[in-house]
């Protein structure tokens, strides 16, 4: 097993693996656990083949589909390079010891990246790893492998699942939350956004840019994937049972699942300032195509994920370098706002709705999340109700 800068594996680029280079010998046509004689499902011959087709399937998943390929990529690495065998041979003991592995990747030269790198897959300086999993992470790549083997096993590539045999344990309660902000810390990133200067046309729209952003990872509790991936035009109004007409913000987010959000007033007005300042009318149309949230300029493209990331960060780091300024009792506060992301808004949304008293149902329908428990499946939150929570409870409050 190599790392190269080439295409070399014969498969149509961009490949999944473009930086993995494995021998004939290892490729997976002669696995000892692919299953002969079977009527397979699909046409790959080599394990890469195999698990690309795999992949295949998540690739209107950007998210999901850079971690499975990540976790499918190390083993696949791992395997031909420190077991000698291909994936279509690994057995039940070499996941144990593949789970060990992941606690401790060595040697690290090999496998672990050089700290204060960042380059490319196909760079020669890339390694898989950038140090020892977390116990969380090791859950998790466990049950990304285990689905990917359990899929190749329906597609008649292979002839068992090596990890079904591993111990089912209980599943735990998740641990709290802990990457968001305090209702002083949220309050210390709105004072630095309105504290940016506005003199010029360019600074008035990168501060209401900034305005509309926050909004709306805020008050609708989105993914950066969703600011990315969705239009203006998934919002849209309709009149309650009383009477009254309520802003909606339809969504396609993870999973492909669309959902619909409460648009409050306070959304709404922001949405109206940013769109005024852009040359648009207050309100979107239907059928609007135009990105949720767009480049400083003339331009009408999305933005990247990274872009919003980006975005993201340079705020906290200027809302960190305030709070420094104050003296050495306030560095405590300024590292944590600085370790701040913009996906910590979205779980700033969820726990300052919950703090609030927000329905937990409304909360989950809110973010998206499928349950709250195995108890919510018999509960369905009314729109209208939520809407009105929403509107009560949550505000951004500039």
């Amino acid at each position: 097993m190599t790392l190269n800068n080439e295409y070399s594996l014969g498969l149509a680029p961009p490949s999944p693996f473009e930086a993995v280079r494995i021998s004939p010998e290892l490729d997976g046509r002669a696995g000892t656990n692919r299953a002969m004689g079977n009527r397979p499902q699909i046409a790959a011959t080599t394990d890469i083949d195999a698990i690309t087709a795999w992949l295949a399937r998540f690739l209107d998943s950007p998210n999901t589909f850079t971690n499975y390929r990540k976790e499918a990529e190390r083993l696949l690495l791992w395997s031909t390079g420190t077991q000698h065998k291909p994936v279509s041979s690994l057995t039940h003991e070499d996941l144990l010891a593949y789970q060990h592995f992941l606690s401790d990747p060595q040697p690290a030269a090999q496998w672990v990246m050089r700290s204060g790198r960042k380059v490319g897959r196909t760079h020669a300086d890339w390694r898989p790893f950038a140090g020892p999993l977390a116990p969380t992470s090791r859950r998790q790549a466990i049950i990304v492998l285990n689905g990917m083997f359990s899929w190749l096993v329906t597609a008649g590539y292979l002839a068992g699942n090596p990890l079904s045999l591993s111990r089912q344990r209980a599943r735990k309660a998740k641990p709290r939350v802990t990457r968001y902000l305090d209702d002083e810390a949220w309050s210390e990133v709105k004072l630095a956004i309105d504290a940016l200067p506005r003199d010029s046309e360019r600074e008035r729209e990168h501060y209401f840019r900034l305005r509309w952003l926050f909004s709306l990872l805020y008050l609708c509790g989105l993914r950066i994937s969703e600011v990315t991936q969705n239009s203006m035009g998934g919002f849209f109004c309709r009149r309650d049972k009383d009477g009254e007409e309520r802003w909606w913000l339809e969504v396609t987010g993870k999973g492909e699942k669309t959902r619909i959000i409460p648009a409050t007033n306070e959304l709404m007005v922001e949405l109206a300032r940013y769109r005024r300042e852009k040359g648009l009318a207050p309100f979107p149309s239907p059928d609007e195509t135009t990105p949720l949230l767009l480049p400083i300029g003339k331009q009408t493209r999305a933005l990247t994920r990274a872009a919003v990331h980006s975005i993201g960060k340079q705020v906290f780091k200027s809302t960190a370098d305030r709070i420094r300024a104050r003296g050495v009792d306030f560095e405590s506060k300024a590292q944590r706002v600085e370790l701040a992301s913009a996906h910590w808004l979205r779980h700033t949304a969820g726990s300052h709705m919950a703090n609030n008293q927000v329905d937990l149902r409304h909360v989950r329908d809110n973010l998206g999340h499928d349950s709250i428990s195995t108890t919510n499946t018999y509960l369905h939150s009314s729109d209208d109700a939520r809407h009105r929570e929403t509107e009560e409870h949550h505000k951004v409050q500039w």
